[in-house]
């Protein structure tokens, strides 16, 4: 990322229109006429001086704040793919909403609040990586603490609304903190949080990367649209008049991705022929090709995109399917928190012919199975010419496709073997009774095979007669 680069912290990549144009007016009477999009969802643009930031802050209706101090991160969510791709069952937009809303400080951490089923955003990117588990309000907590050589999970499951106070409480102690084991035992020292047992580990599908371009449906009378410039230029224009659009319909949220894009949602299906005019009429493109949607480059680096477009040429000349991977191009040798399944690193010219001009030379790593969810890194390639990287890269994409099938089918396996092993019961919290629509209640006259959700209203406990409504949804293993 260049450092010259000021930034905007929108706190899990989530905006209003009229935030998102108060910004832009701020930016405009600076005398700037684009941002970026940044990987932490955030936005990016160069200023000259600090006193002219100081300024420009004091325009701001919303208190927006401009970090100049790179310490500060903003903190990302899965919020943007909530009710458009796949999601855990409990877990809504408003869900994160809330959590966000609980942040009353900048952290200097790198905070990840994410939806395992989804792909769009990056489960382990952060410091702190909350994780979703099928526990409804409970998280697991992956951590890679600056310091720590490997990533390691708490102990146990957090709570929803204990998310902002650990996260405070790790910032405050961190930098003494050598383990998992001791982290758990400060904290539970200095707070009082309502934490729940690990019952099995965390089990991430595998997932194909989305399409999230255009205008999808969404629900019954909603669609959702996802925008996406190739050079991460955002015209400030645009982008006020785009906000204007979504104020004059009802819009709510704006949503920054990873990818250096930006996806809204509710459209109503009235205000669909009023959108498509307006992008038709600046000319805004909406369908890319999945061959260039799927890559992550430094911020404003023209080589990067240069070698990007260079790449993906290759890629299409040849007719080449990369449908489901992702690539990432890196100037930080050696660094491990990428999200893409294929990294090109370009390595720095060696100190000995330095004020000379030599071809750069690339490394190429793939994540295992090429799922950065794995966090294992393997290499391919050292030390490569510019013009040998189509032909590895293709390689790769084949290689990705032969074993594609492979990882379902032992996925299967694993999800059969758990479904054999499992089973989901409803229990009464005050007499441990169980309903178990395998067997019906046959006190109550309930039919074998009628699941807990159809059960009357005035269903209750034939013990105790405790109401079905506070009756809880329990694992239990058969033989």
């Amino acid at each position: 990322m260049n450092d010259d680069l000021f930034r905007i912290l929108l706190k899990g990549g989530v905006t209003s229109p009229g935030e998102l144009k108060d910004i832009i007016l701020m930016l405009e009477s600076a005398g700037l006429k684009e941002v970026f999009f940044g990987s932490r969802q955030d936005l990016l643009f160069p200023l000259k001086d600090i006193k002219e930031e100081l300024q420009l802050e004091q325009l701001s209706k919303f208190n927006t704040d401009i970090i100049t101090n790179r310490s500060y991160q903003n903190i990302i969510s899965s919020y943007v793919s909530a009710d458009v791709f796949e999601m855990t069952y409990w877990l809504k937009g408003s869900t994160y909403l809330y959590i966000l809303e609980g942040f009353d400080y900048l952290p200097k951490l790198k905070i990840n609040v994410t939806d395992p089923k989804q792909r769009l955003v990056p489960l382990f990117s952060g410091n702190l990586n909350f994780i979703a588990s099928e526990s409804e309000d409970y998280w697991y907590l992956n951590i890679k603490l600056p310091h720590w050589q490997s990533a390691e999970y708490y102990p146990v499951l957090i709570y929803s609304w204990d998310i902002n106070i650990i996260s405070k409480t790790i910032e405050e102690v961190y930098e003494d903190i050598t383990d998992i084991d001791e982290l758990f035992f400060v904290l539970n020292k200095k707070i009082d949080t309502n934490n729940k047992t690990i019952e099995r580990e965390l089990n991430i599908p595998f997932l194909t990367f989305p399409y999230y371009e255009g205008m999808n449906r969404m629900g019954l009378d909603q669609y959702w649209l996802g925008l996406y410039w190739r050079n991460n230029k955002y015209d400030l224009s645009f982008l006020k008049d785009f906000c204007g659009f979504c104020l004059d319909n009802s819009i709510g949220k704006i949503c920054i991705t990873p990818w250096k894009s930006f996806i809204v949602k509710g459209i109503k299906q009235k205000s669909r022929p009023e959108l498509e005019r307006f992008l038709g009429q600046r000319g805004i493109n909406v369908r890319h090709s999945q061959l260039e949607m799927n890559w992550h480059l430094p911020v404003d680096d023209k080589e990067a995109l240069d070698l990007k477009k260079f790449l993906v040429r290759s890629f299409d000349q040849n007719d080449i399917s990369t449908y489901g991977l992702t690539f990432g191009i890196s100037n930080d040798v050696g660094k491990r928190s990428h999200f893409s399944s294929i990294i090109i690193e370009k390595n720095s010219a060696p100190t000995l012919v330095i004020d000379f001009e030599v071809r750069p030379t690339y490394n190429v790593l793939h994540f295992e199975n090429f799922d950065p969810n794995t966090q294992k890194y393997q290499a391919y390639a050292h030390d490569v010419d510019k013009i040998e990287l189509p032909g590895l890269l293709m390689e790769l994409s084949k290689n990705y496709f032969e074993q594609l099938g492979t990882i379902k089918i032992k996925e299967e396996k694993i999800k059969s073997t758990e479904e054999n092993e499992l089973h989901f019961v409803h229990q009464c919290p005050s007499c441990l009774t169980i309903y178990d629509a395998t067997y019906g209640d046959y006190t109550a006259n309930i039919n074998a095979g009628t699941a807990f959700e159809s059960l009357p209203d005035n269903y209750c406990c034939s013990v105790c007669e405790t109401t079905k409504d506070e009756f809880k949804s329990i694992e239990i293993q058969l033989h």
